[in-house]
């Protein structure tokens, strides 16, 4: 996910920080500072880096059921309103989805249950409820934001869990597409209201509402691509016409040809039109920057970038991309030459061209349907 970094790794899995949060430890900190000054400020940091490190465990119980059906989380991403787990593939069946989404909420169970017996009598209902209260109990206040969170990630919209315990369900009796599309609908529909709800009591609704409509959204055109991308061909969609880069080539030819296409991403070949490499935008930036104009291409550009034969469905092609979070893929023949480039971009422009053709005539009468050269 852009704008976050790196902090560590647990269990294989890469921790990432979004430099929003950032912003919310500033408020948290500005917030009990006023109630109650220095100390005050320096222990609501203290408990919002107390709620993180329950979002980080209910993560891993997701990411724990994931890894038991097989399936690698490459890494998690904390945001101001919470945690995302990238899982490398979807879960093939529905049970496993099911259970996958409610291991997260059961984690937060787990921990508001240990601080109840912990502090027994001594913690009621209305100090739970107390969580924006910085005079209220540090570990009551915790117990109240786990409950929290195991109501509010039951909700059944993307990309709450609550929104994929729902589609397990409804796919018990549709097809995984259409229990991704009613699923996303009802989402949608709840981000309306929590949108509405904002307008008179709190604003941070609203920003909750539109973070809710996009993910059903994209859920819902996720679910319509991994509907087709099996019967597909990659060579019906890759891009065939596009500039690309010898090995031998500099950071200022790069730059040249960068400025002279709306490219974004170059393929970098041998002399015998072999795959290397990709050189990205950023990549020729940042060598720029720091080695001069006549770097190399070779020694700045992506050498992680997966190939893939021409012939493969587009289903092969799009767990290539989800699983490496690469820019594009390379296609290429039996002899490693490559032939063609797969996008993000392609993908989303083959959906269009679908939408637009259904009623006219089959898609699979759309050969060779590629980007026009740039």
């Amino acid at each position: 996910m852009g704008w976050s970094f790196k902090i560590g790794t647990i269990a294989g899995t890469a921790l990432r920080v979004h430099v929003t949060f950032a912003l919310l430890l500033v408020w948290i900190w500005l917030i009990h500072y006023r109630v109650g000054g220095t100390s005050a400020a320096w222990e609501g940091i203290a408990f919002i880096m107390a709620v993180f490190a329950c979002v980080v465990l209910h993560e891993f119980g997701h990411i724990a059921v994931a890894r038991y059906f097989g399936i690698k989380t490459p890494d998690i991403t904390l945001l101001p309103i919470g945690g995302v787990a990238r899982l490398e593939r979807m879960p093939d069946e529905p049970h496993q989805e099911l259970l996958i989404a409610i291991a997260g909420p059961l984690v937060n169970v787990a921990i508001a249950g240990l601080i109840v017996l912990l502090l027994g009598a001594s913690m009621g209902i209305e100090q739970m409820a107390e969580v924006e209260d910085p005079e209220a109990g540090f570990l009551a206040r915790l117990a109240g934001v786990n409950i929290f969170l195991v109501l509010f990630n039951m909700i059944p919209a993307f990309p709450m869990d609550g929104g994929r315990v729902l589609r397990a369900a409804l796919a018990s009796r549709f097809t995984w597409s259409r229990a991704t599309q009613i699923a996303a609908t009802i989402g949608q529909g709840l981000a309306f209201v929590f949108g509405f709800v904002g307008l008179f009591y709190n604003p941070l609704l609203i920003f909750i509402a539109i973070f809710v409509y996009l993910a059903a959204a994209a859920e819902a055109q996720n679910a319509q691509i991994r509907e087709v991308s099996g019967s597909v061909l990659i060579s019906d969609v890759m891009i065939t016409k596009f500039a690309k880069l010898d090995r031998s080539a500099s950071i200022d030819e790069a730059i040249e040809m960068l400025l002279a296409t709306t490219q974004r991403e170059f393929p970098v070949t041998d002399s015998a039109g072999r795959f290397e490499g990709l050189l990205t935008r950023d990549d020729m930036i940042r060598a720029l920057k720091d080695k001069g104009p006549d770097t190399p291409v070779a020694s700045a550009m992506r050498t992680d970038i997966p190939r893939i034969h021409h012939r493969k469905s587009l289903e092969n092609s799009l767990r290539l991309m989800q699983q490496g979070n690469v820019p594009a893929i390379a296609v290429v023949d039996g002899a490693d030459h490559l032939v063609g480039l797969l996008t993000h971009e392609t993908i989303g422009e083959m959906m269009m061209v679908r939408a637009a053709a259904a009623d006219s005539f089959r898609f699979g009468r759309l050969r060779r349907y590629r980007s026009p050269q740039v």
